[in-house]
């Protein structure tokens, strides 16, 4: 692993940062284009982007800081100072983030859930980033396995799973699929909002599975946080969407079970 990417002596170039800055312009640039799809003045959907991680990172640290408040107290320079003590609550993190976009995009009368969808995408593209900063620099690491996917970390035993590596793989996926579903949002063949519960069901799933291959949690009265908040919305948003979706399920269950019955009865008919 490579935590420092280059040493210059007077500066050190961290890969964790290196990362999250290329995660940065990237998103931000899709994010341009999803918006000049639409109608929507570029110069308030990125004042309200740019206010909007602003009080992503304050309430993810905040969340981080009250999950560790025995380390921490109450502290204001312990607080701040970032690169002394790190740490971030991915779900602090977005709570935030998507509280202060509502809050902005309500204050310009915009409704929210007619403009969030063209953020998922974005937000999607600089996770993989942020992940693979991860991975790359070693501040992400991996329960002991056996598995032939394996790497060593330095100041861990034994060999770890490469969690960040396969949770970047994983929402590389999901920029892909969110990005063809906003098409097909813009022809109404989905609601407005959709895309917004997806992603909260996607991040969900991802953290509920990827928790137990991490070495390191974030505690809340003896159970994983992560893992705690994210099994709370996977179920939530997946009982949403079935009543929701249930006329097209049962559409489908009824029309795929008659199909298997027709194969039974014509291959029952075949032997006699």
């Amino acid at each position: 692993m490579l935590p420092v990417l280059l040493d210059l002596k007077f500066i050190k170039i961290y890969t964790d940062g290196v990362f999250l800055v290329l995660g940065f312009f990237w998103s931000v640039f899709i994010l341009w284009r999803n918006i000049r799809l639409t109608s929507y003045k570029e110069e308030e959907v990125f004042d309200g982007l740019f206010l909007s991680l602003a009080s992503g990172l304050f309430f993810g640290r905040l969340v981080y800081v009250l999950l560790n408040f025995e380390k921490f107290g109450f502290s204001f320079f312990k607080f701040i100072l970032v690169n002394g003590y790190p740490g971030f609550s991915v779900w602090g993190i977005l709570l935030g983030f998507f509280l202060s976009l509502f809050i902005y995009f309500s204050s310009k009368k915009i409704n929210f859930f007619t403009i969030i969808d063209y953020f998922m995408t974005p937000l999607f593209i600089a996770v993989v980033f942020g992940k693979l900063g991860s991975f790359f620099s070693g501040s992400e690491v991996g329960e002991k396995t056996n598995f032939f996917l394996k790497t060593k970390y330095l100041g861990y035993e034994g060999f770890r799973h490469l969690t960040p590596f396969y949770e970047a793989l994983a929402f590389i996926f999901a920029a892909l699929l969110v990005q063809k579903i906003l098409l097909e949002i813009r022809k109404e063949k989905y609601f407005q909002g959709f895309l917004f519960y997806f992603s909260f069901w996607f991040f969900s799933l991802d953290y509920f599975v990827f928790d137990n291959l991490k070495a390191n949690h974030l505690y809340f009265q003896g159970y994983s946080f992560n893992r705690a908040v994210s099994a709370g919305l996977l179920l939530t948003i997946t009982v949403y969407f079935i009543y929701y979706f249930k006329n097209s399920i049962l559409s489908f269950i009824k029309e795929y079970g008659q199909k298997i019955t027709k194969k039974v009865h014509f291959r029952a008919k075949g032997k006699t």
